[in-house]
């Protein structure tokens, strides 16, 4: 189970293959991954029995930080925090 800090977290650094890095809001990473997630012709066989790209990258913002879209090339997000906690 991943950090419940990282649930409080609003920001995600974004990296892809061949551009810089971005940052993003959490609900623009979750639409982000999804549409990664929903241009696969499988979806990773431990997502496989949620219903929708969007499901799957809720998951997979929850337990993971790193995607394989093929062999040798893969996405990868951090949460970050832009200010200091209250």
């Amino acid at each position: 189970m991943s950090d419940p800090l990282l649930r409080e977290l609003d920001h995600y650094v974004v990296l892809e293959p061949g551009k810089g890095e971005s940052i993003l809001s959490a609900a623009e990473t979750l639409h982000w991954l999804a549409g990664h997630l929903a241009a696969l012709a499988e979806p990773p066989a431990d997502l496989a029995d949620l219903a929708d790209p969007e499901a799957r990258a809720g998951r997979l913002l929850d337990t993971a930080c790193e995607l394989e879209l093929a062999p040798g090339c893969a996405i990868q997000w951090f949460a970050v925090r832009l200010e200091p906690p209250a």
